[in-house]
């Protein structure tokens, strides 16, 4: 039901079942909270009815939110601040033209008593580009979902026997102290660069599982040298912090590509680990490969960032302190003892 005024709409929405409603409204009314903090307009709720009054453009609105909350329900999403958060920037942005409940409901992977989804709708166009394409680059920043959305998509591929197998890889670059100098053998020096990748594999699998297939050779994981010299037909390849690559080691990992192959590349072109005047393959090669078929270049934002809400902040500050505002020219005054 509306009413309207010249410059004051009321709606009423009415929720059928009453145990959507107790979804919607979140313990203690959390979620309600939530959407009212973020409109001006007044939100009232009784019984199964749900009133909104104020202007009518914040009004539709605040109209949309419950219906795409309400589709969430329906599909037995667990509705979260973060999630009402998502569905509301994406509502309020003109580019958007998918309805956030279709992004935020898309299933990449079910393991371990939890569902691995998109959480933006630049990581569902993430997603779906590695369906459709060969080689996918994902470029962004730290908490954007990169590595961890490519890893759910192979094991998806794994699972359903699209690939024999997965290669995870990463370049092995020293970030403040020199392999030589680490203790251990080989494998245990470089297994700090390659634990977040473990870190990854044990929340899409059974962690008994791993080591058998490990063994058995259909989960690899390894530093990017020892990709040379070979053909990985039939897998989901992976190389990670591909920032930190060379131009002529990427050119080496891209020709390793073989048949009914599938590769994704993750990195973060503004945290280069390379010794200074070492130029990082991931930021020459958009370049090199625009314009052939069936490779992809997904582009992630501050916005795509799934951490923490800081970590989104910290992002967006050190890109203006990145692209402009570098240095102030002043010295910070030694204490006075």
């Amino acid at each position: 039901m509306v009413e309207s005024t010249q410059n004051s709409t009321q709606v009423k929405i009415v929720v059928p079942e009453e145990h959507m409603m107790v979804s919607l409204l979140g313990s203690s009314d959390e979620l309600l909270r939530t959407v009212e903090r973020a409109f001006e307009s007044d939100i009232h709720v009784r019984g199964n009815e749900i009133t909104i009054s104020g202007s009518p453009e914040e009004t539709s609105v605040v109209v949309r939110l419950i219906e795409e909350l309400l589709e969430l329900v329906k599909n037995g999403t667990h509705i979260t601040p973060d999630a009402i958060d998502r569905t509301l920037a994406m509502l309020r942005s003109p580019s958007v033209s998918e309805r956030p409940a279709d992004v935020l409901t898309m299933n990449i992977l079910s393991a371990r008593g939890r569902t691995i989804r998109p959480k933006t709708l630049n990581q569902k166009h993430y997603v779906d580009a590695i369906d459709r394409h060969t080689i996918v680059f994902g470029i962004g920043p730290a908490g954007t979902g990169k590595t961890y959305l490519a890893m759910a998509k192979a094991v998806k591929a794994l699972q359903n026997k699209q690939v024999n197998r997965i290669i995870l890889t990463r370049p092995a670059v020293e970030a403040g102290e020199r392999l030589g100098f680490l203790p251990g053998t080989l494998y245990e020096k470089i297994d700090p660069y390659l634990r977040p990748l473990y870190d990854a594999l044990h929340d899409m699998l059974d962690p008994d599982s791993i080591p058998k297939l490990m063994a058995a050779g259909t989960i690899e994981v390894a530093p990017l040298a020892y990709m040379r010299g070979r053909t990985l037909n039939d897998s989901f390849i992976i190389l990670d912090e591909a920032q930190n690559t060379s131009p002529e080691q990427m050119k080496m990992f891209l020709t390793r590509l073989g048949f009914g192959s599938k590769i994704v590349v993750t990195g973060d072109v503004t945290q280069v680990d390379l010794p200074s005047g070492t130029s990082s393959g991931l930021r020459t090669i958009e370049e090199i490969l625009t314009g052939i078929d069936d490779i992809w270049f997904s582009k992630l934002t501050s916005e795509d960032v799934v951490r923490h809400k800081l970590v989104s902040a910290i992002v967006d500050a050190y890109g203006r302190y990145d692209g402009g505002g570098q240095r102030s020219g002043r010295r910070s005054e030694r204490p006075q003892r």
